[in-house]
C-alpha cells in the first residue's frame, strides 16, 4: 500500500497608489527602489527573514518617500547601490552550479490536477493560469540565447573571495550561465490544505519536506537546489496582502517567524510565493502589458530566483552594506518596480518556452540596473556565443539527412565545439564542425537543442523541432516508443504526480516503472505519450502489467484503460489482479498514418487499494 500522498518527481517617486499614477511617476533612469533595514515601511522591518521582499507598489512609494526625507551618509566610494560579499553562511554565498528549481504547489486549495500539452501541471483552482506559466518560465531560463539571466554570471563565492569584496577575483567560483533551463521538478502537495496564513516557519517546513520528496536528502544534493513554495488563491502566507509580493530565505535562519527549521538534508533555500494576482495592481498586474494578468507573477518569481542565486543563504552572498537607504537590499531589490520602457525598467524576455515579463537586477560591473548583460566570469570571460536557430526541420525514416549548425562568438581567437540533445534516433553531431548527419531510424517529433561552447566556457543554444515521418520499406520496422522502461524518469512522458518512479521498488526490469493509483480512495492517474505510426505499417504495443489489489476478483471497482486517440483499446481492472508482471499486447495497426496519443488512465474508488504497475513498453512497427 502507498503511504501518504506522492507527488511529481511540480518606483515610483510619489505616494500615489493607483497603477496609472505609479507608471506616470516612474523614474526615467535606473534609480533603484528605496529600501533599507531602517525604513519603517520596508516589508522586512520587524521581519528580517523576509530577504528580498518585493514591496507592493504603494508600499514601495512610502519607502521612497521616507528614504528621501531621511537620507543616510554613504561610506562606499563605489556608490550607494554597490553590492558587496557577505562572506558566506555554512560556506555558501551564491549558487555556483547549475540551479535546480523545484516548484511546490502547497495545499489542496489548488484543486484538481491535470496535465497540459506541454507536460505542465495545471490546477482547477488556478483561475489566473499561473502554474503552467511558472513551469514554462523556469524551463526557459538559459534558452533562446536570452541574456536577462546572464547578469548573474558576475557574482561568485568561494575561499578566494574576501568578505566585503565588491568584485570577483578570477579564481572565484562564479555563477555559470544557466543554459538549458533550471526546472528540475514539480510537486502538488495535496496531503492537506495550505494554512490560511502560513508562517515563515511553516513555509520552511514545507520546503524541507519537498527536499526529501524529491530525493535531495544530503547537503550536497541541496547545494544548488531551490524550492519555490507556491501558496494557492485565497490564502495569505506570512500576511503578505498589502505589504509585499514575495520573499526568499533558507531554513537555517533563526529569525524566521516561528524559528529556524530543523533539517537533516542540509541547508534548504526556498521562497514564499503567494498567489499575488489576488493583490491586483499592487503586485504588478498590468505593470508592463495589457491586461498583464501575470506580469507581477513572473516578475516576482524571477526577482526571488535571481536574489537566491546571488545570495543563497541570506545574507552570506551579495547584498548592500553601504549604510545608505539601500542597506540590506539584494540585486533585484535595487531595481524593483522600474517602469517598462525606461532605462533599467521591466521588459518582456523571450525564452524558448514563451515570453515572460521580468525586471532588471543591479549590476556592479556596469553600475546600473541591467535587464540584459553579457555572460562574464565563470560564464565565459565576457564572450557571447550565439547559435543560429535553423527552424523546424523534417525528415523521413530510412532517408539520410544532414543539417549544418552555425554559431558565432563575440570573442576572437576562440574555438567552438558543438553538441546536441534530443536528436532523432540515428542522427549524431560532429563536435568539431557542428554538422548533424545520419539516417533516421524511428518516426516521431523530436525537440532538439544544439549547443556551441567556446574554449573560454561561454556557450549558446538553439532549440527547434525535427519531425521524422515514416517512409517505405525500412520505415515499417523498429521500436518507436521513447523511454518505455522509464529509466530516464519522466522524459517523453506526460503523467500525473507520483506516477513515474525510478527507485526500482516495483520495476519489471531496471529501476524505472509507472505506478498508477494505489491510494485506497477516489483517485485518478494518467500516463501518456504520442507516437507516429507510418502509413502502411502494422504496429503493436507490448507491455508488462502487474495489478496488485485489495479488492476481490468478481466486481471491477478499480479500473485501468488504455486509449489511442481517445478510443479505448484495452480495459482492465482489479478483477485481473495477480502476484507479478504479465506480458500483454495491443494491436495498433488501425492507427497507421496517424500521430497517436497512447494514454493510460487508472481510476480508483473510495475504498481498498488497487495499484497498476506498468513497465517495459514498446511500440514495434512491421
Amino acid at each position: 500500500m502507498k503511504s501518504g500522498i506522492r507527488g511529481l518527481s511540480i518606483l515610483v517617486g510619489t505616494t500615489a497608489v493607483t497603477l496609472a499614477a505609479m507608471s506616470l511617476s516612474a523614474v526615467a533612469s535606473p534609480t533603484p527602489a528605496a529600501g533599507g533595514a531602517g525604513n519603517p515601511y520596508s516589508p522586512s522591518a520587524g521581519h528580517p527573514y523576509r530577504h528580498g521582499a518585493v514591496p507592493t507598489l504603494s508600499q514601495n512609494a512610502k519607502m521612497k518617500s521616507y528614504a528621501a526625507a531621511h537620507p543616510n551618509a554613504v561610506s562606499a566610494a563605489t556608490g550607494p547601490e554597490t553590492l558587496s560579499y557577505g562572506g558566506g553562511i555554512d560556506g555558501i554565498g551564491v549558487q555556483s552550479g547549475h540551479s535546480k528549481v523545484y516548484l511546490v504547489f502547497y495545499g489542496t486549495q489548488w484543486g484538481t490536477q491535470s496535465t497540459d500539452a506541454s507536460g505542465n501541471l495545471t490546477f482547477s483552482g488556478d483561475a489566473k493560469g499561473g502554474a503552467p506559466v511558472a513551469q514554462n518560465m523556469f524551463k526557459g531560463i538559459g534558452t533562446n540565447n536570452e541574456l536577462w539571466s546572464a547578469d548573474l554570471t558576475q557574482w561568485c563565492d568561494g575561499p578566494n573571495v574576501s568578505s566585503g569584496a565588491t568584485s570577483c577575483p578570477a579564481n572565484a567560483n562564479f555563477i555559470p550561465y544557466q543554459a538549458g533551463g533550471v526546472l528540475s521538478g514539480v510537486w502538488y502537495d495535496n496531503s492537506a490544505a495550505s494554512p490560511s496564513t502560513a508562517s515563515g516557519h511553516q513555509l520552511g517546513v514545507e520546503a524541507v519536506k519537498a527536499a526529501s520528496h524529491f530525493g535531495n536528502t544530503t547537503a550536497a544534493a541541496n547545494r544548488d537546489a531551490y524550492y519555490v513554495v507556491l501558496s494557492p488563491h485565497g490564502t495569505n502566507p506570512d500576511s503578505y496582502q498589502g505589504q509585499y509580493c514575495a520573499w526568499h530565505d533558507y531554513n537555517g535562519d533563526s529569525t524566521l517567524s516561528g524559528g529556524a527549521v530543523a533539517s537533516s538534508v542540509g541547508d534548504v533555500a526556498f521562497s514564499n510565493q503567494p498567489y499575488n494576482m489576488d493583490s491586483g495592481a499592487g503586485c504588478g498586474v498590468g505593470f508592463a502589458n495589457s491586461p498583464g494578468t501575470l506580469d507581477g507573477w513572473t516578475m516576482t518569481l524571477g526577482h526571488e530566483w535571481q536574489e537566491m542565486m546571488s545570495d543563497q543563504n541570506p545574507a552570506g552572498g551579495w547584498t548592500n552594506h553601504t549604510g545608505s537607504s539601500y542597506n540590506g537590499q539584494e540585486n533585484s531589490d535595487e531595481c524593483a518596480w522600474i517602469a517598462a520602457g525606461t532605462a533599467g525598467g521591466a521588459a518582456n524576455i523571450a525564452f524558448a518556452t514563451g515570453t515572460f515579463t521580468e525586471q532588471a537586477s543591479w549590476s556592479n560591473d556596469t553600475n546600473n540596473c541591467a535587464i540584459t548583460h553579457p555572460i562574464v566570469g565563470g560564464g565565459g570571460g565576457g564572450n557571447t556565443v550565439t547559435v543560429t536557430n535553423p527552424g523546424s526541420k523534417t525528415g523521413t525514416v530510412g532517408t539520410a539527412t544532414s543539417l549544418q549548425i552555425s554559431a558565432t562568438d563575440s570573442g576572437t581567437g576562440t574555438t567552438l565545439t558543438y553538441s546536441a540533445t534530443g536528436l532523432p534516433t540515428g542522427l549524431s553531431i560532429n563536435a568539431s564542425t557542428g554538422l548533424i548527419s545520419g539516417t533516421p531510424s524511428a518516426a516521431g517529433s523530436f525537440s532538439v537543442t544544439a549547443k556551441a561552447t567556446d574554449n573560454t566556457g561561454a556557450s549558446g543554444t538553439a532549440t527547434f523541432t525535427w519531425t521524422i515521418s515514416g517512409g517505405g520499406g525500412g520505415g515499417c520496422s523498429g521500436q518507436i516508443l521513447k523511454n518505455g522502461g522509464f529509466e530516464s524518469g519522466s522524459t517523453s512522458w506526460s503523467a500525473t504526480a507520483g506516477v513515474i518512479n525510478t527507485d526500482g521498488a516495483h520495476a519489471h526490469s531496471g529501476t524505472g516503472y509507472a505506478w498508477l493509483d494505489g491510494y485506497g480512495r477516489t483517485h485518478t492517474d494518467t500516463l501518456s505519450q504520442s507516437v507516429v505510426i507510418p502509413a502502411g505499417c502494422a504496429a503493436s504495443l507490448t507491455y508488462y502489467l502487474y495489478i496488485q489489489s485489495s479488492e476481490g476478483t468478481t466486481t471491477a471497482y478499480d479500473k485501468l484503460t488504455l486509449t489511442a486517440n481517445g478510443t479505448v483499446v484495452r480495459s482492465l481492472s482489479n478483477v485481473s489482479k495477480g502476484t507479478g508482471y504479465v506480458a500483454r499486447s495491443v494491436n495498433l495497426s488501425a492507427f497507421a498514418g496517424q500521430t497517436v496519443t497512447l494514454k493510460w488512465t487508472g481510476t480508483e474508488d473510495s475504498s481498498l487499494t488497487t495499484s497498476f504497475f506498468i513497465d517495459d513498453q514498446a511500440v514495434t512497427l512491421s
